[in-house]
């Protein structure tokens, strides 16, 4: 898989076609604390920290962005609001339903789930074995010069040409990559961050990488259209603190994990699908799913996780000029 500023994006696109379903949430380093100690106590029920800690792993996709001074308290909240409506539950009858015993084994499930991916699974993930996926990328990153540019991207070569005229009169770069240009990155005054060679098509990693820094290129042309580009900055390689990166580095590890683990499963039990609109659907989802995890082991076999650990990709701009998977 490649790993740029898009690394948590796409460990989303594989919990969207299948791992979401075999494998919690990672936001946690330890998941039994020394110590465990009381926070909250209702109606006799002691909440410790271990249970605000697991409820933090199953609801985490609801607080993304909530710094975690937050977090704390409202997950506390949470697990308070919680096990008031499930006493008043149980005083007015309501586990004696179908409703709870079918929803109470569905839960049981995921619990088990769980419990079998943080004891069986996690461990099989080293911090030795992280250190030295980092190692190994770090050396290839350094070994790798990357550009930041910004570019103008139009649909002639007149109009480049035009470009190319408002700029020698001295108009500001920025202001006509928002006014005229086609790509994405206009919204950035064509800045398209931190990028390799091979992360963009050939005629335009040729021009910028042949350009010194602060020059701007004659217009070139590439199967997206005209482009006037300008180089911004050029320099080797250079990872981010371990520590930095630790996390991410393990998350990618655990879903590989993961999907070892869940193949040998499959192969050595019998799941039948009866519905016969389903096995259609099933059989196009796992077509997909088999494409996208090749794709994405092509580009791991080609670039390793050293763009995840360089780190300072500023904008979103490599949009439509970014080579799609091979």
């Amino acid at each position: 898989m490649s790993f740029s500023r898009n690394i948590f994006v796409t460990c989303a696109a594989s919990a969207l076609l299948g791992l979401s379903f075999v494998m919690p949430a990672l936001g946690q380093e330890d998941v039994a604390p020394k110590d465990d100690k009381v926070v909250a106590i209702v109606n006799g029920h002691e909440i410790r920290v271990s249970e605000v800690q697991m409820a933090t792993d199953d609801i985490i996709g609801q607080l993304p962005d909530m710094p975690p001074k937050l977090r704390y308290p409202f997950v506390v909240e949470y697990l308070i609001e919680r096990h008031l409506l499930a006493q008043y539950a149980v005083k007015e009858g309501v586990a004696e339903t179908e409703e709870y015993k079918r929803r109470l084994a569905l839960y049981q499930a995921k619990a088990l789930r769980d419990a079998y991916f943080f004891q069986k699974i996690r461990p099989m993930v080293t911090e030795e074995e992280i250190k030295k996926v980092y190692d190994d990328e770090a050396a290839k990153l350094q070994q790798t010069e990357r550009v930041r540019a910004r570019m103008i991207l139009v649909a002639s070569e007149k109009e480049a040409q035009d470009i190319e005229a408002m700029l020698a009169k001295g108009e500001k770069f920025e202001d006509l990559a928002k006014k005229y240009s086609l790509d994405g990155s206009k919204d950035y005054g064509g800045d398209l961050g931190y990028f390799t060679s091979a992360e963009m098509v050939p005629e335009f990693s040729n021009a910028v990488f042949a350009l010194k820094v602060g020059e701007t290129s004659q217009p070139v042309k590439t199967d997206f259209g005209w482009h006037i580009i300008r180089l911004e900055d050029k320099k080797q390689g250079a990872a981010q603190p371990f520590d930095q990166v630790k996390q991410a580095i393990r998350n990618v590890l655990l879903r590989q994990k993961v999907g070892e683990v869940m193949a040998k499963i499959r192969e050595a039990s019998k799941v039948e699908i009866l519905d016969e609109d389903l096995k259609k659907y099933a059989e196009e989802a796992s077509k997909a799913a088999k494409t996208y995890q090749e794709n994405k082991q092509k580009a791991l076999d080609q670039g390793g996780l050293a763009p995840a650990i360089g780190g300072d990709d500023a904008t979103t701009g490599k949009g439509d000029l970014q080579l799609p998977a091979q």
